[in-house]
């Protein structure tokens, strides 16, 4: 593990707050400033504030990852890149859990207590749906502004530093043709990618981009490539190699990953996924919970290596 992944581990693993984000970008920006790199904020809809680090309007990749954390969950967020049907049946099972049976047990009490206290019909049926709205009105604003989830080690604190460690990392002669930005507000509803995409349209319509998005929990790396940056695929292929360890795949077609490339046309994106031989699909699991705390740290040397792999075969195109 690097010194500074030590350093956003023990001091900025969580990035909620308006001071744990600044401190978090003063913490790159003296990252930034100490590689040579020009660094900028930007700020976008909902307050959004993303890190922009090098020429995004010169490079000829921009390497990105979401810092905001993500409020802690009773449940995680389950995601099955190859395999949408499970992701949505998932989906559903956690709505009906939390939000229907508590709506049953909740309208079940209430219209006991109603017919006890001697209301019409009509008085019970508004009350209860005032309460059923302000229940789910409560239980959504928990999803989106609930408490910060204090372990982060996938979601996102891996793309972080693996964005930290290729900085680092990079030769003087390819900082000129590498960006990277540090978006806000993903976890919102890619609100900091969506305003980034919306204030530079011309310039970043056929600009690649390749989002990392939790890296580290699983020996399989899945690269999810948009149809327009498909012309790339073979330069990732050359890339990033299969190890003894790490099993890549890049996928142009039938697969799912929500994350901050969706806002690029020309975007890519990056996640570790563990295999599952019950389902027989990839999938990533623990993440909005308290268990987030794998960090395969082989994952993030091996992305950093890529990363700058990568960028060299585009300067020799």
């Amino acid at each position: 593990m690097t010194e500074t992944t030590k350093t956003i581990f023990e001091k900025y693993q969580i990035r909620k707050s308006k001071k744990q984000k600044s401190d978090f970008r003063d913490c790159v920006k003296s990252i930034a400033y100490g590689g040579g790199y020009k660094f900028s904020i930007e700020r976008g809809k909902m307050g959004a504030d993303n890190i922009v680090i090098g020429d995004v309007s010169r490079a000829k990749v921009v390497y990105t990852a979401h810092y905001d954390t993500c409020p802690i969950l009773p449940f995680p967020n389950f995601i099955t890149p190859k395999n949408f049907l499970i992701y949505l049946l998932y989906q559903i099972f956690i709505t009906c859990i939390f939000l229907l049976v508590p709506m049953l047990i909740i309208g079940s009490a209430f219209l006991a207590v109603a017919k006890n206290a001697g209301l019409s019909e009509d008085v019970t049926g508004v009350i209860y749906l005032v309460i059923y709205y302000l229940i789910l009105i409560a239980f959504l604003f928990f999803m989106m502004a609930g408490p910060a989830n204090k372990h982060t080690a996938n979601d996102n604190t891996s793309g972080v530093t693996t964005l930290i460690d290729i900085m680092n990392a990079l030769p003087d002669t390819l900082k000129d043709d590498v960006a990277f930005i540090f978006f806000d507000l993903e976890e919102s509803g890619l609100f900091g990618s969506k305003s980034f995409y919306a204030q530079h349209k011309s310039m970043m319509k056929d600009k690649l981009l390749v989002n990392f998005d939790c890296v580290s929990d699983g020996e399989n790396i899945l690269i999810v490539v948009n149809k327009k940056a498909r012309h790339y695929t073979e330069y990732l292929k050359e890339a990033f190699i299969d190890t003894k360890n790490i099993h890549v795949e890049v996928a142009e077609k039938g697969v799912f990953y929500p994350s901050d490339q969706a806002s690029f046309p020309c975007g890519i994106g990056v996640a570790s996924l563990k295999y599952s031989k019950m389902l027989k699909t990839y999938y990533m699991d623990k993440i909005h919970t308290n268990k987030d705390t794998v960090y395969r740290e082989e994952n993030i040397e091996f992305l950093t290596a890529g990363a700058i792999n990568l960028a060299d075969i585009l300067t020799k195109q």
